[in-house]
C-alpha cells in the first residue's frame, strides 16, 4: 500500500469535498488547522493539483475574510474536453501541465493507457531542446497537434 503524504490527504479531501458539493469554498487556515499544516501547504496543493490543466478553476480572495473557491470545469462530452485543452496549447506548455492534460484525458477515458503514455512520451524534455522556453512552444505544438488528431477521431465516431 502506498503511504500518503500531506499533500495527498489534503488533495484526496478537497476532491472528496468537491464530489459531494459540486464546488468547494474554503478558508486556507480551516483547512491548515484541519491538517495541522501551515497554509502556504494548502497553497500548494491547490496551485498544483487544483488547476485548469487538471480540469479545475480556483477563485480566491485575500483578506480576513478571505476564501478560495474551486470548481470542477464541466464539460460537456469528449469533444469539448479536447477543444478545452485545445485552447490551452495555444501558449507555451510546461512539462508538468502538459502531463496533467494527458492524465486528465485518461482518467476521463477520452485515450487509452498506450495513448497516454505515447503522448507522455512525446512531452517529456529529453526529447526537446535545452532551452526551456523553446521545449515549452514545441511542447505545446506537439500536444496541440496530437489533440487534434483526438478531434478528429472523435467527431467520425
Amino acid at each position: 500500500m502506498k503511504h500518503k503524504n500531506m499533500s495527498d490527504s489534503i488533495e484526496e479531501y478537497l476532491k472528496d469535498l468537491l464530489e459531494a458539493q459540486g464546488n468547494v469554498e474554503i478558508q486556507r487556515s480551516e483547512i491548515a488547522s484541519l491538517f495541522d499544516c501551515v497554509p502556504s501547504q494548502i497553497n500548494y496543493v491547490i496551485n498544483t493539483r487544483f488547476t485548469i490543466h487538471h480540469g479545475y478553476q480556483v477563485e480566491s480572495k485575500r483578506g480576513g475574510g478571505g476564501y478560495i473557491r474551486i470548481y470542477e470545469i464541466q464539460v460537456r462530452d469528449e469533444i469539448d474536453q479536447i477543444e478545452k485543452f485545445l485552447e490551452l496549447t495555444h501558449h507555451p506548455l510546461s512539462q508538468a501541465a502538459a502531463e496533467s492534460m494527458i492524465e486528465t484525458l485518461y482518467q476521463n477515458e477520452i485515450i487509452t493507457f498506450l495513448e497516454g503514455k505515447l503522448m507522455l512520451s512525446a512531452m517529456d524534455d529529453h526529447h526537446l531542446t535545452t532551452r526551456e522556453s523553446v521545449n515549452n512552444q514545441i511542447r505545446a505544438n506537439i500536444l496541440r497537434s496530437m489533440l487534434s488528431q483526438l478531434l478528429i477521431k472523435e467527431e467520425n465516431q
